[in-house]
């Protein structure tokens, strides 16, 4: 889809743009807000989302004689540890989210823009809009943002993987009593690990990180078609738009890729040292199904779920709103 617009009004694309007069000047193109708005998404995300995340990883970790379904997972939760214990593990998020969705939205906004100039449309770069005329800024099609989705989601992982497995290892801790948990917090879990396997056990489960991240490509590709219909077809806000799509993706994400993030789960809780169970991701994958069967892959789901609408939304919305704003 291509978009008209005046050049006096507007930039033009893909980092030039045009100053008084209608003289066209190069200008360095803007990367660094993807990075800045990532930061206020991880917060967003962390903050109306970590307890929904919480009850999902105790449901994938656990047996059905622990907890009979999610309702049940709150109750007990909120009962033996207090509200608090739905944020247990939430330090690592709220500093790596940060890091995270900086490094993913920052990186997002890159490869978006070298697919358009290098792929999809690579003689947009050369365009400059001449006085009294009119420019042609072409838009990256939605393949083209599941597939950076896909580039973001990689490179992402190597900052998410560590933080995940200590936020897993933190949220299996059902003790209330402190001094009976193996981990006083995230700095004393990533020390432990590191003291006993090396920076390899903290990247325990990076494989099984990036495979779940590589659906991202689902993401970030419905998140393009959502906006553009609801821009199409509804009259709703910028923000407003934002937040629907931004919540509506994210669910589409996590129906496409939950089941491997329940394989991932299990290898990030499973032991380190000579008693691991899933040395393999197809071990922890074959363990899953002969409990449960098919079922199995999709424990935890229902939280999940109700998590990744409010969450992503509020990220996305948070994200959005700091790109308008930068300058």
């Amino acid at each position: 889809m291509n978009q008209v617009v005046p050049a006096r009004a507007v930039k033009a694309p893909l980092g030039e743009d045009v100053k008084s007069n209608d003289v066209p000047v190069k200008t360095t193109p803007s990367n660094y807000k993807g990075f800045v708005g990532g930061v206020f998404s991880g917060i967003a995300k962390l903050s109306v989302g970590h307890p929904f995340d919480t009850i999902k990883v105790r449901l994938q970790t656990s047996t059905s004689a622990q907890f009979s379904g999610p309702l049940d997972c709150v109750l007990k939760t909120v009962r033996n540890e207090g509200f608090a214990g739905m944020y247990k593990g939430a330090t690592p998020p709220l500093v790596g989210w940060m890091f995270m969705d900086s490094l993913m939205l920052g990186s997002l906004t890159l490869y978006r823009r070298l697919l358009n100039e290098r792929v999809f449309n690579p003689t947009s770069a050369e365009q400059v809009p001449l006085a009294g005329t009119e420019v042609i800024v072409p838009k990256l099609p939605p393949i083209g943002h599941a597939i950076a989705g896909i580039f973001a989601g990689w490179t992402v992982s190597f900052i998410a993987a560590p933080v995940e497995h200590v936020k897993a290892r933190l949220q299996v801790q059902y003790a209330a009593d402190k001094s009976k948990r193996l981990y006083s917090g995230p700095i004393d879990c990533s020390q432990k690990i590191y003291s006993q396997h090396g920076i390899r056990g903290l990247y325990h489960g990076l494989s099984s990180t990036l495979l779940f991240r590589t659906f991202f490509f689902f993401w970030w590709g419905s998140y393009d078609l959502f906006t553009r219909y609801l821009q199409k077809n509804t009259t709703l806000s910028t923000p407003m738009v934002n937040f629907v799509a931004g919540g509506l993706s994210a669910q589409m994400f996590w129906i496409t890729s939950y089941p491997s993030d329940v394989v991932k789960q299990r290898i990030m809780t499973d032991d380190l040292g000579s008693t691991r169970k899933f040395p393999r991701w197809r071990d922890a994958a074959q363990t899953i199904y002969r409990e449960r069967g098919v079922a199995g892959y999709w424990r935890g789901f229902v939280p999940c779920f109700l998590r990744a609408f409010p969450a992503n939304a509020a990220a996305l919305t948070a994200f959005e709103f700091v790109m308008r704003s930068l300058p």
